[in-house]
């Protein structure tokens, strides 16, 4: 007789019972059902979640660094190489915002810094708000002048805890966040714009 779809059964071993607990002694998972002897997670419904150690700070938070961390309060630099600066060719002195008008950097709100390379060949002139020793000495050697600027960007990506620094408060007489407002991004920038407009104006 042919077969029919009735006739189809697993191989022998794909399948395996469901463990039958607490079903008397016989089953060898009788009484206590494998749950041990009292407590919290011999309860019907009990248990608790992965990681939770009884209330104590758990493993993940007391060693952060062992998961990952991440910081807050970091300041998001933006780097360039002085190999990057001599291929620019710029006549006159190198500053953020002459970076930001070639496209090199991200934006002006976030701090310039000035990275080693190979040796230079021409004298650069260049303002940044920090830079390496081996990008340092290296623009020196040929000749060439660094300036560091004053950071103003304290509080631009942090997160600040408290209403009362005064990026929150103007971002929030901005209405940062609010219906028809702007977002923070897009407030941060036109402050930063306000701001660069009051330094040249003075």
């Amino acid at each position: 007789m042919p077969y029919t779809i009735e006739d189809l059964r697993p191989d022998e071993g794909a399948t395996k019972s469901k463990r039958r607990l607490g079903r008397g002694h016989g089953s060898g998972r009788g009484k206590t059902a494998g749950r041990g002897t009292k407590g919290q997670n011999s309860r019907s419904g009990g248990g608790v979640r992965r990681g939770f150690e009884g209330g104590q700070l758990p493993l993940q938070r007391r060693m952060p660094y062992k998961r990952g961390f991440t910081n807050i309060w970091r300041t998001q630099w933006t780097t360039v190489s002085i190999d990057r600066l001599a291929e620019l060719n710029i006549d006159g002195p190198i500053t953020p915002e002459v970076l930001v008008k070639r496209g090199v950097t991200r934006g002006e709100q976030y701090p310039l810094k000035v990275l080693g390379g190979e040796a230079l060949s021409t004298s650069l002139t260049v303002h940044a708000h920090a830079f390496s020793e081996s990008a340092k000495s290296a623009i020196e050697a040929a000749g060439g002048t660094t300036e560091t600027l004053e950071r103003t960007d304290r509080w631009t990506h942090a997160h600040p805890r408290s209403r009362s620094l005064p990026l929150n408060r103007e971002l929030k007489a901005m209405r940062v966040g609010k219906v028809g407002g702007p977002s923070r991004k897009e407030a941060v920038a036109m402050l930063a714009e306000r701001e660069r407009e009051a330094k040249e104006s003075s």
